[in-house]
């Protein structure tokens, strides 16, 4: 039931009988009385949302829909309230006043409201300016948002964490610290700080992780043998917004290669968890890794035969070095006969590599290159790896993607 119009041009006054006029009157003219006005005019402006159809009940006698609150006034309360954006409070509060007069509706009480609070922050916020106070504030807090960003979800070396989210990739916001002796998502390799200055870009960022972070494993995880097939790198890195919090740090965590699958168990072989022994003979080894590690980015030993020969002088150099530091530890006796005869083979490998690096001619370092190369297999490490109590399985991956041991490896050059 539709509520009738009100009289307009097309309603002549005097049309309809008044109220209470018996049925059957003849019609009109009636005298005109007062059009009845109640507590609030019915106004097309007073519904906040107009519709096709009168909302149900509105037709019916009696049922006068409520009148607003002005919109504008509870903004004005809001953000007085909060000392938020004051002048944009004490003007919303003004406009409101002005709105309510016009419309009949409601709100007038928290209109004022919003206009004496906003204009009670504006004052306090000039007395900050002037006497210094707003910058105490903001210090203050560049000061807690750096001590919460500094450090990736307060993440050190060593820990392991669980992802709310349950996935190492995409954005997360905070991490769940759990024991390493039981599953968990993550386990941080390390933390580093990137350089200062504007935020450099997502790609930049994510490779320079992707560098720093392969290369600070090693120094985490010593014994490469040891870290499973199923074990990947991720990286926390900043978010640009973060940047600006003053978040200049990366962290290195290892996870499992999916991304929603846990680990157990700590990874971590260093000082800390390595007996002497152990820790001397993996030193030794990372020296030869690094030389291996450098081999020239050609596809054919011809494309780059002076980077062969310049990269074949460093194994040899490292290999010296190896066998050197190998020497000057005092092992224990039962890893002191094996690994005798490793040294025994990483000298005639160096001898090899040195040959190699002085070679003429293309074949003549392939010759050297190869019994170079089979003289650092790394199957002739295992019996000293046993000995010390090391991983005994060498990888599955291959040499390129950063496996090499101490016991070298093939970096696929090809013949």
């Amino acid at each position: 039931m539709a509520i009738p119009p009100p009289p307009g041009p097309q309603q002549p006054e005097g049309q309809y009988p008044p109220p209470g006029t018996p049925p059957g009157t003849p019609p009109g003219p009636y005298p005109q009385a007062p059009f009845p006005q109640g507590p609030y005019q019915q106004q097309p402006f007073q519904q906040p949302f107009q519709q096709p159809y009168q909302p149900w009940g509105y037709g019916y006698p009696g049922a006068v829909p409520p009148v607003p609150v002005n919109g504008l006034a509870i903004s004005a309360l809001v953000l007085g309230l909060l000392c938020f954006l004051p002048g944009v409070g004490l003007v919303l509060g003004i406009v409101a006043l002005v709105q309510i007069k016009k419309r009949g509706e409601r709100g007038k009480g928290m209109a004022v409201g919003g206009v004496v609070v906003s204009s009670l922050g504006m004052v306090l916020a000039l007395l900050a300016v002037t006497t210094g106070g707003a910058r105490d504030f903001w210090d203050g807090f560049k000061e807690a948002a750096n001590d919460s960003q500094s450090s990736t979800f307060s993440l050190d070396k060593g820990d392991c964490f669980d992802v709310p989210g349950g996935s190492l990739e995409g954005m997360t916001y905070d991490v769940d610290k759990v024991p390493c002796a039981g599953e968990h998502q993550g386990e941080v390799v390390a933390n580093f700080l990137v350089s200062d200055g504007s935020y450099p870009g997502d790609s930049v960022i994510s490779d320079t992780a992707d560098d720093k972070c392969y290369t600070l494993q090693d120094t985490y995880a010593m014994d490469t043998w040891a870290v499973p097939a199923d074990v990947d790198l991720y990286y926390f890195t900043p978010t640009r917004e973060s940047w600006g919090l003053g978040d200049r740090e990366i962290t290195c965590v290892f996870g499992n290669v999916e991304e929603t699958a846990s680990l157990t168990g700590s990874l971590r072989q260093d000082a800390t968890t390595l007996d002497a022994d152990q820790l001397a003979y993996l030193e030794a080894a990372r020296v030869q890794d690094a030389a291996m590690d450098s081999v020239p980015d050609t596809e054919y030993v011809e494309d780059d035969l002076p980077g062969h020969k310049e990269w074949a002088t460093r194994v040899s150099d490292a290999l010296t070095k190896q066998t050197g530091m190998l020497h000057d530890h005092t092992f224990a006796p039962d890893a002191a006969t094996p690994l005798a005869a490793l040294v025994k083979d990483l000298e005639s490998a160096r001898a090899e590599w040195a040959k190699a690096a002085d070679a003429a001619d293309v074949d003549a370092f392939y010759l050297h290159y190869e019994k170079g190369l089979d003289l650092t297999d790394p199957a002739k490490t295992v019996t000293t790896r046993e000995a010390l109590g090391l991983a005994t399985a060498p990888p599955s991956y291959g040499w390129d993607d950063g496996s090499a041991d101490d016991g070298g490896g093939d970096p696929d050059l090809e013949v």
